[in-house]
Parts: structure tokens; sequence; C-alpha cells
């Protein structure tokens, strides 16, 4: 199979085209390097020059302040909820959880094995459908951290604005819209992300942490569980996913290229509005599942009239070359994930299709 389908996979992701053309080109060998990016050594000057050329790009594309710190972790964003309250918590050993879907409440989990959870704010009786305000945030002054994810994959909604909360650092789980338009670094404490949606493939989570945290890192805990000795290696402690890494530095490279955050973020913009316009615009055949002012730009969640109708869909247009539409199980459905490397071309056909198969199947 040469041609390649539109793929709206909500993770592993699309990758920019010019990305996978580079690695194809480079993987036999690196220029000048004469071995693969799969063999060479993490303690080469040639992937020293590749992590610390990626981790500038990175903080050149966020406007990152000079007092945080990169780090490229294994074990996804899921050991993140581990890592954060290990980290993070201690002594006060209680931090304030914002809970707005599946991945906010597996935060939660690990963090009550740390110590204390307060649910700051929830919209699980409402099926997650929108983001809480922030006069519905029940905040603790005196938290170790407040801590919530700022966009939902499997409910399709995203936060549109930042939470206030007070002197008290902010945590945000980005796996899902990072780097998907310009934010104030900041206003965070830590932000975390597996970058396999907007930044790379899977196989290494990004950490942005402010210096001064680092300093809550206990030398008790687990070498490999401990931010600080990451920071302090530069995230060579161990063997890191060397492949993972050198693909997210194409992709940083392919977002400058492109103009940065903003003009990603208008890209990201065009594509959401095509697909939700054509939802809209259905007189009720197709019903989004986010309220509006919570919709998500990366995960676009919506009905039809039957689950009948709802599988017909997926498996036309799977025929058609737009491929993992299927919503997931929580909410049903269908979902077109739309991140950054994924082509307007592939909105405007999925419009095209709706369009045709409502006029079918009205």
């Amino acid at each position: 199979m040469t041609n390649r389908v539109y793929n709206f996979n909500p993770g592993p992701a699309i990758l920019p085209e010019p990305v996978l053309k580079e690695v194809q080109e480079n993987l036999l060998a690196l220029p000048g390097v004469g071995m693969s990016i799969l063999e060479i050594s993490h303690r080469s000057s040639t992937f020293e020059n590749i992590l610390n050329e990626t981790i500038n790009n990175l903080k050149k594309l966020a406007n990152i302040p000079e007092n945080y710190k990169i780090l490229f972790l294994g074990g996804g964003a899921s050991l993140q909820f581990s890592m954060v309250p290990l980290n993070l918590m201690p002594p006060k050993n209680k931090a304030d959880y914002i809970v707005t879907g599946s991945w906010s409440k597996k935060a939660v989990k690990e963090a009550k094995r740390v110590g204390a959870v307060n649910i700051a704010a929830s919209t699980e009786d409402e099926n997650f459908k929108r983001i809480p305000r922030q006069d519905e945030l029940k905040l603790d002054p005196d938290a170790a951290y407040v801590h919530y994810t700022s966009n939902n994959t499997i409910y399709g909604t995203e936060w549109n604005y930042i939470p206030e909360v007070g002197n008290v650092p902010l945590v945000c789980d980005m796996s899902s819209d990072i780097f998907s338009y310009p934010f104030d670094v900041s206003k965070f404490g830590l932000i975390y992300a597996g970058v396999q949606k907007n930044l790379g493939p899977a196989g290494v989570t990004l950490v942005i942490i402010r210096e001064d945290l680092l300093e809550r890192s206990q030398d008790t805990l687990h070498t490999m569980l401990n931010y600080k000795i990451h920071a302090e290696n530069n995230s060579l402690y161990n063997t890191p996913p060397v492949f993972a890494i050198y693909i997210v530095g194409l992709v940083a490279k392919w977002l400058l290229n492109l103009g940065g955050l903003e003009a990603i973020a208008k890209l990201n913009d065009e594509k959401a509005k095509l697909i939700y316009d054509a939802i809209d615009n259905s007189n009720g055949f197709y019903k989004g599942h986010a309220e509006k002012d919570s919709r998500s730009k990366m995960n676009i969640t919506f009905r039809l009239p039957s689950e009948e109708l709802e599988k017909k869909f997926v498996k036309e247009a799977t025929e058609q070359g737009l491929v993992g539409l299927k919503g997931h199980r929580s909410v049903g459905g269908l979902r077109a994930s739309v991140y950054n490397a994924f082509p307007i071309e592939g909105a405007k056909a999925l419009v095209e299709f709706m369009k045709d198969f409502q006029n079918k199947n009205s």
C-alpha cells in the first residue's frame, strides 16, 4: 500500500510527512555518522547534540523561561500520575485535583496512594461534557499543587483558559494538546505530556518543570522516580528513548519552519471549525458530545441518530481512507482526532463524507 490514509486515530497519531521522509532517508545512516539513529550511543556527542538542540528548539517554540528544565522520561504520561505526587506532594501530603475525564481520574487514583486528594471540581455527573468554570473550583490554598488535564481525548473537551490557583504550583497533563497553541509556561509549576499525539512517536514523555520544584524531590525516592536526578543528568541517567527524542527534535524543527505555535494554532482552529460547522449545520443528524464552550480542537466527538448508523459510518469512512473514527467506548459514537500534523485536506475530506453520508441516510 503506497497511498497514505487520513489517520484520525487518537494516539499514537499522525506525524508530519516531511519528518517521516527525513527519517526514512537517514534511517540507515545519519549524515556524517555512518550508523543509524537506532544504533548510536546515548553517550555519543552526536546524540547529545540532538538532545540539546531538541531542548533548545522546544524552549524557542514555547518561550520557556530559563528557570525551567526540560526532561525526557519513559513510562508514558501514566507514570507521571505517580511521579508528580511522589516528588511534589511531600511534606504537606495533600493536593487538589480537577477531574474532567478518565485520565484525570487515573491521576487521582495514583495520587491517593501518596497523600490526601481534594477534588476541587468534577463534571463526571454530566458525563464529562464540559470543563468547570473558574468559580466552580474549590481550591485549598495550602495544597502542595493543583493538577488538571488540559484536553480530554475520550470526551472531546478542552480547557479554554488556564485556571487561577493563587500561589499554589499548577501541574498540567497536556498529553493531547501540548504545543498545539501558544501558552504561558510561567503560569505552571510542572507540565507533562506523552508526545505521541502532537510531538512525536510513542515511547517518550516530555516534562517541563520549574527549577525550584526540583528541591521537593527527596533523596529517599527511588532514583528513576526522582525528577531532580533526571534534571541533574540532562535526562541521561539511564539510556533514554533515543529514537523517539530524535523524532521530537525533527517535529520541533517542522513546527518552527511552519511559523511556530501561532501558525499551528491557526491551522488547528481552521481544521476544527470545518468539522464542528458540519456537525452544527446537520439539523441534528450529527450531535456533538461536548458543550460548545468546552469543545476540543484536537478530539472532536459526536453521535449519529443510532448505533447502527454509527457502525455504518465507521465502516464506509474506513473504506474511503478515513481511518480511526470510532469513538471511545465510554462515549460511543465517533471521534475525529486532528492533531498538529493532521492535514486540512483530511478535515475537508471528512466533512464531504459526512455530508454525503447524511444525504444517503437521513
